[in-house]
């Protein structure tokens, strides 16, 4: 039942998804350091088959050869956008393609999971890489969520520490990296001056005190 819910709310967003989430600089300012990350991540990289899994409307289709979601009705927004990207509907424990990738990244999914599903997800993303491959993925940070947000609905409501995601992948992956987003409580900052706050706030997501940002981006290394 939740996850129809979801379903269900994300379809029937599709249309106003990109202005109601990121048109507003709140949106923009963590588009702009997710965006910062992955520019960062492929650079110099050279590879030939990458998955935005849970692409959505395709916000970060341009660093993918792939996408896939749930919603039929993101999807064809997506595919608005990009007509040359391979897209098909799908799930995150299920992957659509018989291809192995190089990499896939996996953006706003994991906080609307539990542990479980969580477990199903590296699985499968296991399965289709290739060896060596990187899996990305973010997920609310469990220490900030239980001092600043804490949320019961299935809305982020799935959180981690980094133990915790190191025991889910001790098995399968190696952790290659973590590094937050969202430092700031920038919903709280006047939204003409928030843009001057992304420099420092990817500084000290970078820092030691990136176990205190809202959110982490994980790199997985494939055993």
């Amino acid at each position: 039942m939740m996850k129809t819910s979801i379903l269900e709310y994300y379809s029937n967003l599709a249309e106003s998804y990109d202005e109601n989430r990121f048109g507003n600089s709140y949106g923009q300012y963590i588009d702009q350091q997710e965006r910062s990350f992955l520019t960062s991540f492929f650079r110099g990289k050279k590879y030939t088959k990458v998955l935005d899994l849970g692409c959505g409307t395709g916000r970060l289709l341009n660093f993918a050869t792939h996408g896939t979601d749930f919603s039929e009705n993101m999807l064809d927004v997506a595919r608005q956008k990009y007509r040359e990207k391979i897209l098909k509907a799908g799930e995150i424990s299920d992957i659509p393609f018989h291809e192995e990738f190089d990499c896939i990244f996996c953006f706003h999914v994991i906080m609307h999971q539990n542990r479980e599903e969580t477990k199903a997800f590296l699985n499968e993303c296991y399965q289709k890489l290739n060896k060596n491959g990187n899996l990305i993925f973010d997920y609310p940070v469990k220490s900030r969520k239980k001092s600043v947000s804490p949320q019961k609905d299935w809305h982020a409501g799935n959180s981690f520490s980094v133990s915790d995601i190191a025991a889910l992948s001790k098995d399968q992956w190696k952790v290659i990296n973590t590094t937050g987003v969202l430092f700031f409580p920038i919903h709280r900052v006047p939204k003409t001056i928030r843009r001057f706050f992304l420099p420092l706030d990817n500084f000290l997501c970078r820092s030691f005190l990136k176990n205190w940002a809202s959110y982490h981006i994980t790199i997985l290394e494939k055993r």
